[in-house]
């Protein structure tokens, strides 16, 4: 329909066009995709959520603007770093529209946080969640055997710190047994791959000691080494492990969770055992002490020995028992005289016997002779026996009063001889008071004690 005016131009009124939401919507998000289908934005995290389903949702705002951001799970789960409210970061992504509630949003393809890198944050996060858990305490940690005869290593075979670590074992003492256990040490994979390493380990019981091993690199090398799940593999480790990640200035998560950190691959191979000449040599060092050691006890035993012996007591009973010796030799000398007196005055009777012979018939003589020397030999043999009976008993009446004068006999039968602090002999109850020292010579040691009580 056309009209005209006063003038007389004519026009044709615009044509109506009534859109529906969802079209509208859909238009204008098609339009601002393709106009903004890549772009950086920088700004505060706020409201920050993870869902369960792994998406993160969260809102970035800078003064009085703000803008809806969502990440989906496919790139959530290659964050290396948790966002967290406050924290601000510069995101990658396009810009799009809910169609469910017709708002502005991004969608996050990258995100990192300004300033720190993410690996540095995602360190600190991690590194303060253990922490706190009490994964770091030194209490926890498990002692490195001295000298273990199985050594489980965790690294890469083609991995040079491995080369090391096997030719500085080998120098060292080439009687410890090598189990390697083969894994990636960087990528993806790496963390997953060390973790099954270790419960390997553990649940074959083939080891005495763990090395995780790998050399040095940058920061995104090593990162498979602040995985959390490795950490706390390493953390639950019944056989001690030993982190040997980096070069000396590395630090990764599990440094802080083994029982032993070493600065290099090769310094682990020198920590976890020691060389042969080490042991020789503390060998050498424990048997010297030992012959020093026993050359001093038995000095202080000869010195106590001759302490005792130089005693008093035991002076005086040495000096009883050798003046007894002295009588028992007397009298033996006493015995042999006596026989010797009575076999001569026995020959010089027989020899004026043989004299007298001469005058008479020597067979009637002889005859009565004989008799009289048979008559008085067996008067001289029973003389005899009865003078050797007696000596006999006499020795054995004076070796028994003897024995029974010995201290050594008196102590053998239960007695005991006690000296107060003094070293004299007590033959006084009254003679000390409570609560002093007195001693005791047993027949076979000695014994000190405290008197209680003394009564007279």
């Amino acid at each position: 329909m056309t009209t005209a005016d006063q003038l007389g131009f004519s026009f044709r009124p615009p044509e109506r066009r009534v859109w529906t939401v969802r079209d509208l919507v859909a238009a204008v998000r098609t339009h601002i995709e393709r106009e903004y289908s890549d772009i950086w934005i920088e700004g505060e995290i706020s409201n920050f959520r993870a869902h369960e389903s792994g998406h993160l949702y969260f809102t970035l705002k800078d003064g009085n603007a703000q803008i809806r951001m969502v990440m989906f799970r496919s790139q959530a789960r290659l964050m290396r770093f948790r966002p967290e409210d406050g924290m601000q970061a510069v995101a990658r992504g396009r810009v799009t529209i809910y169609e469910g509630r017709g708002e502005l949003q991004v969608a996050v393809e990258y995100l990192e946080p300004k300033g720190a890198g993410a690996l540095q944050i995602a360190f600190e996060q991690l590194k303060a969640k253990l922490e706190a858990e009490g994964l770091f305490a030194a209490e926890r940690k498990k002692a490195i055997p001295r000298l273990p005869q199985r050594i489980g290593i965790v690294s890469s075979p083609q991995a040079a710190a491995l080369r090391d670590i096997v030719q500085i074992l080998r120098r060292r003492h080439d009687a410890a047994n090598v189990v390697i256990y083969p894994a990636q040490v960087q990528g993806e994979a790496a963390a997953m791959e060390v973790t099954a390493g270790i419960r390997y380990f553990n649940r074959a019981k083939l080891v005495d000691v763990i090395i995780v091993a790998r050399g040095g690199g940058s920061a995104e090398d090593l990162a498979a080494f602040n995985h959390e799940g490795l950490a706390r593999a390493v953390a639950g480790s019944a056989i001690p492990v030993i982190s040997a990640v980096g070069h000396e200035t590395d630090v990764t998560i599990i440094d802080f969770v083994a029982d032993l950190r070493a600065a290099t691959p090769s310094a682990a191979a020198e920590m976890v055992i020691r060389s042969r000449q080490e042991i020789e040599e503390q060998t050498e060092g424990l048997h010297q002490r030992l012959a020093r050691a026993m050359r001093y006890r038995l000095l202080m035993g000869r010195q106590r020995l001759t302490e005792l012996a130089q005693h008093g007591a035991f002076a005086r009973m040495m000096d009883a028992i050798n003046r007894r010796q002295q009588k028992l030799d007397e009298a033996v000398y006493s015995l042999e005289r006596a026989e010797r007196q009575i076999l001569e005055r026995q020959r010089r009777r027989w020899e004026i016997a043989a004299a007298a012979v001469r005058h008479y018939d020597a067979r009637r003589v002889l005859g009565g002779l004989k008799k009289e020397l048979e008559a008085r030999r067996a008067a001289i043999a029973a003389t005899m026996r009865a003078l050797l009976l007696g000596e006999r008993g006499r020795l054995e009446q004076l070796s028994a009063e003897l024995q029974a004068l010995s201290p050594v006999a008196i102590l053998e039968r239960g007695y005991a001889l006690v000296f107060d602090q003094a070293g004299r002999v007590l033959r006084d109850a009254t003679a000390v008071r409570p609560e002093e020292e007195i001693s005791a010579r047993l027949a076979r040691g000695r014994i000190v004690a405290i008197v209680k009580k003394s009564e007279g």
